[in-house]
Formats: structure tokens, sequence, C-alpha cells
């Protein structure tokens, strides 16, 4: 184990996790880099065959909450400081004092996450960090066998969304593509727009639970989905509402919507 000081953002390495934006990571020396915090999440992505680059760690976590993780990779690169100077070079406070450098792995075929699946998730244009990681953890909870995300929608593996998924964006299958319904009809899914039109078949429908294969399709936070996605799609499904609440939020509808047609 080599272990590093770090006292100032001149140090070698700590680039990673002091200075480069979420663009950069992803397109650094042409690989990716993804930053996953707390030691649990850090050991799923482990788990999930993630190669690690890097640890950044409070010196009292080198023998504590980063000690299993350090013993299992003894070659590891460990950077450590106190807790206020890891803050102030990272600029933010580290919920769990661990982060690790992992390197992002290639992305996935569209074709390949759908041709054996039974229950997939689109998500169009969603932005909001929080909400993918919401969703992604409600996927792999409720049985979703892989997500197809448009390019506008948020990079799943933002730290935010890593964190608050708890690590599932290792565990569902996803990848960006921009013709989802034309994929998923390829290989025989019927779709299913979320939405808030007046024509729509309630989300426990029979109607809905018939079929072998399935997709759920999520839109944007604000407009929901676009009425091209919505026109390409089988059905239109709604959630009852009540005390004139009009909508759920998207990452909560994800998990009804997942539970009622997984």
């Amino acid at each position: 184990m080599r272990i590093i000081e770090v006292k100032n953002l001149e140090e070698e390495g700590i680039e990673v996790y002091s200075s480069l934006t979420e663009r950069q990571l992803r397109n650094n020396a042409g690989e990716g880099i993804i930053i996953v915090e707390s030691p649990k999440v850090i050991k799923v992505a482990l788990e999930e065959g993630y190669e690690p680059l890097s640890l950044l760690c409070e010196r009292k976590h080198i023998e504590g909450d980063a000690a299993q993780i350090i013993g299992r990779l003894p070659q590891l690169t460990v950077y450590t400081g106190e807790r206020e100077t890891l803050a102030k070079l990272t600029g933010y406070k580290l919920t769990r004092g661990v982060l690790c450098a992992m390197r992002r792995q290639p992305d996935l075929n569209p074709e390949d996450i759908c041709r054996d699946a039974k229950r997939i998730a689109v998500i169009e244009a969603v932005c909001d960090t929080t909400n993918i990681g919401s969703i992604f953890r409600s996927a792999a909870a409720l049985g979703i066998d892989g997500i197809l995300l448009t390019p506008d929608s948020c990079d799943p593996f933002n730290r935010r969304s890593i964190r608050v998924s708890m690590g599932s964006v290792f565990k569902v299958p996803w990848t960006f593509t921009d013709q989802p319904i034309e994929i998923l009809k390829k290989f025989g899914f019927t779709t299913v727009a979320l939405t808030l039109q007046e024509d729509s078949v309630r989300i426990d429908s029979p109607e809905l639970k018939k079929y072998h294969r399935l997709a759920m399709v999520l839109g944007t936070e604000g407009d929901g989905l676009s009425e091209k996605i919505i026109s390409q799609c089988d059905y239109k499904a709604i959630i009852p509402m009540h005390h004139n609440v009009d909508s759920l939020n998207v990452g909560a509808a994800a998990a009804v919507a997942f539970w009622e047609l997984s």
C-alpha cells in the first residue's frame, strides 16, 4: 500500500478528486474515470468488476472504514489527510470519509441489454442526478432487467447518482440510445408511457400485466414525456392521485410502476 499525505492541489494524482469536472472525468485519457463514495458502494463496484485506480480517505479510515477495501487491494495508492484538508481540496464534505477513483467500463450495446430481458425501463431527458440514482435503486430492488436512457438524460455514473443509487448503477445494465422504442419493438417489447393524459389506463390495469416483455417509459421531471415518444408507445398509463396532487416525483413514480408491473 502506497500512502500519500495530501497537503495541496498540486499533489500528482489528486486532480481526479479535486479539480476535474464530471465531463472531464468521463473523457479522461479516452478511458473515463468515475468517483465512487462510501465503503459500501465501493465494495459493490468492486464486486461488479470495476477497476480501482486510487483511494482518498481521512487518515482515521485507513485502519477504520476503508481497512477492508485496502486489505483486498494491497497495491492501491491511498491519498489521505485530515477531514478539513480533504474537504477544502475536494470542495465538499466527504459523506462517508472514503472516495475511490475507478476506471469506467465501456458503454453497453442496447441490443445486448434487451435481448434476454423481460422488464426494461426507459428514461427520457431526466437530468436530476438524485432522480437518476433513485430510479436505479428501485430498478435493482424491484426486478428491472435493464435501463435505456436518451442522450439528454443525466449520466448514471455521476458521483451523486452513484451514491443515491447505493451502487445499483453497477448492478442494472444500462446504456444511452436515441432510439429506445425502435430497439424495444425489435425485441418484441410492449411499451408503456407513464403520463398524466386523461385517456391513459391505470398503472394497475390487468391489461398491462399480461405481457411477457414490457418496457416502462419515464419522462423528465418538469414536462414529462415528449409527445414524440408517447406516440411511439403501445399504452399510456397513469398513477391515480388523491387530494388534488397532480403527480409524483419521477423517482417515486418509477418505484410505483416497477412494483406494479414487474
